[in-house]
């Protein structure tokens, strides 16, 4: 029932940009803090940036200035803006709704996408 499916990964060369998205059925979306993390082949998997359930936003300091969060309530998607994207980004980005509003606590996340691929070419 409750679901989010991630899209709008692919190749892009370094200095380009690209927009996910995060569209969410089953549960109103800000009702929720949404993360986007990502997880490159093995390294850890990191958090990119969440928006809390009252709007504020946040960043990891890598991509500060480059990363745009936001959400479409209308539509119950969250997208993810990334401009001047650099080779370090690539990774496989994951959506995911974290149900206390709060976004800070990894494990309160309770909802996960199925992940979509980014690739920044050299």
């Amino acid at each position: 029932q409750v679901q989010l499916v991630e899209s709008g990964g692919g190749l892009v060369q370094p200095g380009g940009s690209l927009r996910l998205s995060c569209a969410a059925s089953g549960f109103t979306l800000d009702d929720y803090a949404i993360g986007w993390f990502r997880q490159a082949p093995g390294k850890e998997r990191e958090g990119v940036s969440f928006i809390k359930r009252e709007g504020s936003t946040y960043y990891r300091g890598s991509v500060k200035g480059r990363f745009t969060i936001s959400r479409d309530n209308a539509n119950n998607t969250v997208y993810l803006q990334m401009k001047s994207l650099k080779p370090e980004d690539t990774a496989v980005y994951y959506c995911a709704a974290d149900p206390t509003g709060d976004g800070t606590v990894v494990p309160a996340y309770d909802y996960w996408g199925q992940g979509t691929q980014v690739t920044v070419s050299s």
